[in-house]
């Protein structure tokens, strides 16, 4: 396993290239890497996803406009925290973005990220859809990073 402890200029090039991590970091921040997660003081912060780094669920709760959102019905849910990719009837409300970004999926009555998913089209796009598969899952709530 491959661990990087971040030094304070590593920090401030990461939060360059990652601006949402502005608020997540500073320079007094304990930051290390671990394969495929981050760490800020401890805590599971940041996922590497397809070379991208993304913000955690936990993150999200605290810091919910990090991502462009996308809200499902509570009939979708069970299914979306058990991993599926999001189909298009199960969406309600759709935040623009375009495609290939990635997005948190958050329900339509708690308003809470229930995962992070990659756009596999655009919002526009999205909403002209009418069923299929919209979004590809990539972590949730109760999967293998959530008890980090």
């Amino acid at each position: 396993m491959t661990r990087k402890q971040y030094s304070k200029s590593d920090i401030k090039k990461f939060v360059e290239i990652n601006p949402f991590t502005d608020s997540l970091m500073n320079k007094k921040s304990k930051v290390v890497e671990e394969e495929d997660i981050i760490k800020i003081d401890e805590v599971v912060s940041l996922i590497k996803i397809d070379g991208v780094w993304l913000p955690h669920l936990k993150v999200l709760l605290s810091h919910p406009n990090i991502l462009p959102k996308v809200t499902v019905d509570m009939g979708a849910v069970k299914f979306v925290v058990n991993g599926a990719d999001i189909m298009r009837p199960g969406i309600t409300v759709v935040e623009e973005f375009q495609k290939d970004d990635f997005v948190t999926i958050i329900d339509v009555n708690n308003k809470k990220s229930l995962a992070v998913g990659k756009a596999l089209l655009s919002s526009t796009d999205m909403k002209q859809q009418s069923s299929g598969k919209s979004i590809k899952n990539c972590f949730w709530v109760g999967d293998k990073y959530w008890g980090l």
